[in-house]
């Protein structure tokens, strides 16, 4: 089988299904990151995600060893530049890795072009094909939280200087488009704004937020913003950290190596995020594995084809540790859900909407 492609922007066609590169470096030896991207490369995935925070969780020792993986793969595996599309991130406002930039403590030009520089150095490239935003540089509630608290504003970079260096980086051939991710509305929105208001600026292509099966707050307000713009959702932890692969449910109890059990009070944005004790998370995951069953379905297959489905979605971007993982993520392209089934998945959203925000 081949992943098929989408047209993220006029010169840039995406795998729909992006292998994100998180447990690189971290979970996943430097070989068995190699075994990882081989898999995916030869099923017709050409489009890989880091960020220059990864590995999680994040730590000192670690930090960018994702991205230097991803590196020496396509150098050791000789893969022409042309053929696969590589996806990193600057790292927003944090008061927690003062290893990276000392914070980073905000997104001003020097943060953004010293980070867009560490990223090609580290994946020893000449330029990255889409660099997002982390997360905003500014107070917006993410990893969990689901109310707006105007009194935890604080001062912020203007989109203006964020955006006049990444137009630099653009203009210089770092990089070639730029992107959003954990955004709100009205964050698209500014952006978009303040690019049609200084010709030079780029334009964003794409937002990447979660999305999937617990997790379906993209449809309220942000599905709008990006339908009437064009912009594409890259839709990221599309089986809600693992969750819906019902791992977590598994009569022989969960595996020791899971990311929630492996680091249990180190991940702190994953745990509150993705929190077992929930009773809504629990029961909604349930009926789920249950549809997925009465269909014959892999709950893997169900989660991922749920999201691919979204006429908004160019690409799922998903993690693996383990070949058989990663087949079942691949088996999800054939996968088509009928309005029988999607009626059935409608029913538990209402009943339980949103339990992973």
């Amino acid at each position: 089988m081949s992943v098929p492609l989408f047209n993220l922007a006029p010169d840039l066609a995406v795998s729909r299904l992006c292998l994100g590169t998180m447990t690189f470096g971290e979970q996943n030896s430097l070989p068995q990151s190699f075994r990882l991207l081989d898999q995916a490369f030869d099923a017709g995935i050409n489009f890989f995600d880091s960020a220059e925070m990864y590995p999680v969780p994040q730590l000192a020792e670690t930090q960018g060893r994702s991205e230097e993986y991803l590196g020496r793969w396509i150098r050791d595996r000789k893969i022409p530049r042309d053929r696969i599309v590589i996806a990193t991130k600057v790292s927003g406002p944090s008061g927690q890795m003062t290893w990276i930039r000392g914070g980073p403590n905000c997104l001003d030009a020097r943060n953004i072009t010293e980070a867009i520089d560490n990223s090609l150095e580290r994946i020893q490239t000449d330029y990255i094909d889409l660099y997002q935003i982390h997360w905003p540089d500014r107070y917006v509630p993410m990893f969990g939280e689901t109310e707006y608290d105007p009194i935890r504003q604080y001062k912020s970079v203007s989109i203006e200087e964020q955006l006049d260096a990444l137009g630099k980086a653009v203009d210089s051939g770092k990089i070639r488009y730029i992107g959003l991710s954990n955004e709100t509305p009205y964050g698209v929105m500014m952006f978009l704004r303040v690019a049609e208001m200084v010709a030079r600026y780029p334009k964003i292509v794409s937002v990447q937020n979660s999305y999937s099966l617990l997790c379906r707050t993209f449809d309220s307000g942000m599905a709008e913003c990006c339908h009437q713009e064009r912009i594409s959702l890259l839709a990221y932890s599309p089986l809600a950290m693992g969750i819906l692969s019902g791992k977590y449910f598994s009569p022989d109890g969960c595996p020791g190596d899971s990311r929630l059990n492996l680091f249990k009070g180190r991940y702190i944005e994953g745990e509150s995020r993705y929190n077992l004790s929930n009773n809504n998370i629990k029961a909604a995951t349930k009926e789920y594995l249950d549809i997925a069953k009465r269909h014959g379905l892999h709950p893997v297959s169900l989660a991922i084809a749920f999201v691919l489905r979204h006429p908004l979605v160019a690409s799922t971007i998903f993690g693996a540790t383990k070949s058989w993982q990663l087949r079942e993520v691949l088996n999800s392209c054939n996968v088509e859900l009928t309005s029988e089934l999607m009626a059935e998945i409608n029913r538990i959203h209402a009943r339980y909407p949103n339990p992973c925000p």
